[in-house]
């Protein structure tokens, strides 16, 4: 009897594309329009999104090629027999860090938007702490099954963003994207920053490659992993500018989810469509938050392999929370993205490539070979 598609411990070529769009696809681009609109004149951004984007491409395509090399043996095998265990230690516990991180962000992110739009006298804390343990039940489960809810979670979020993208072209005004081009250089580079920052996540192919029944098959993965998220939120910020103008934008916290509150329905069949957004939003979040928390695990678990998979859950979790309460206000919040992102540039781009390169140096088995 055939086996259940789905049923199996493997993952594909389109799982690994759809997991890297659903990695990235988070809370960046809710904010991104307003960080670009500060930065780059007129609708400007669009060329540092595409731009940042290119970037994004091209360091996911390296990982990938790289992540090929230890798709059997795991990241921390390879690494110990490249620059020695101690030094392996370090950039597995550093790249650790930096998921543990990221899963912190993406909790308060979430219920500091939900707190401005859906619960107003619901403090922060209750909110971070009931979206935690929902992620703490998922990520408690099956490492193929959070892909799989990856594949039911992705089609919807687009599809809804689609239409708000399509419903919001009745108070588009193609005037507000004039003039073209007006942007000088240093801000580009600025605006190409913050676009980066927000494409950030493709680094979990280091962990999911081995889990691919085709590893070869990474490489063109992750490209349409993260080409996806570029086209999305180049449409989301020419979308933003168009309804709200960049000046109107510098002031709106979270363009996206006003572009939503915006949009006209022929016939108001939804008067507060926004809510919809929004909610189905929170499920990419769910998914990225989830797949950094699960992240952060496995990479202990290669290192302390006689700990159980719950046992880091109930000792990760605590953890989190308390960064995800760490920042008092926007400002630490957005400072704490900044530090995030940075390391992530660092320990989850620099770190693979550099032991990449001392592994070819030392000859080091590879499992592409």
């Amino acid at each position: 009897m055939k086996s259940f598609e789905y049923g199996d411990s493997e993952i594909g070529y389109v799982d690994i594309v759809i997991t890297i769009s659903s990695m990235i696809i988070g809370v960046g681009i809710l904010f991104l329009p307003r960080e670009l609109a500060k930065t780059v004149q007129s609708s400007d951004g669009w060329v540092s999104i595409l731009l940042a984007g290119l970037l994004a491409i091209g360091a996911a395509w390296m990982l990938a090629k790289v992540a090929i090399h230890f798709s059997k043996q795991g990241y921390f095998a390879y690494a110990s027999a490249a620059v020695t265990k101690p030094i392996a230690l370090i950039a597995i516990i550093s790249l650790t860090l930096y998921f543990i991180l990221y899963s912190g962000y993406e909790v308060r992110a979430i219920a500091n938007i939900s707190k401005q739009y859906l619960f107003e006298r619901t403090p922060v804390e209750a909110i971070s702490l009931t979206f935690l343990l929902v992620v703490v039940y998922a990520v408690s489960g099956s490492r193929v099954g959070i892909i799989r809810l990856n594949i039911l979670f992705l089609p919807i979020v687009i599809a809804i963003s689609l239409i708000v993208l399509s419903f919001s072209m009745s108070i588009f005004n193609l005037d507000d994207l004039k003039p073209f081009m007006s942007s000088d250089w240093k801000s580009m580079a600025k605006g190409i920053k913050s676009s980066a920052f927000s494409l950030l996540g493709f680094e979990v192919i280091l962990i999911y490659i081995t889990l691919m029944n085709q590893p070869k098959d990474a490489p063109k993965a992750v490209v349409f992993g993260v080409a996806i998220p570029v086209v999305l939120y180049t449409a989301i910020y020419i979308a933003c500018v168009g309804v709200f103008s960049n000046f109107a934008l510098q002031q709106i916290t979270y363009p996206a989810v006003e572009l939503a509150k915006e949009m006209q329905i022929p016939g108001a069949f939804f008067e507060r469509f926004e809510s919809i957004f929004f909610t189905i939003w929170t499920m990419t979040v769910f998914t990225t938050t989830m797949m950094a928390f699960d992240c952060s695990i496995y990479l202990l678990m290669s290192v302390f392999t006689k700990t159980k998979k719950k046992t880091w859950v109930f000792i990760l979790s605590p953890v989190i929370y308390l960064l995800c309460m760490f920042p008092r206000n926007l400002a630490d919040f957005d400072e704490l993205s900044s530090y995030i992102s940075y390391v992530g540039l660092v320990v989850g781009i620099l770190f693979p490539i550099l032991i990449h390169v001392a592994a070819k140096l030392r000859g080091v088995n590879s499992d592409a070979s």
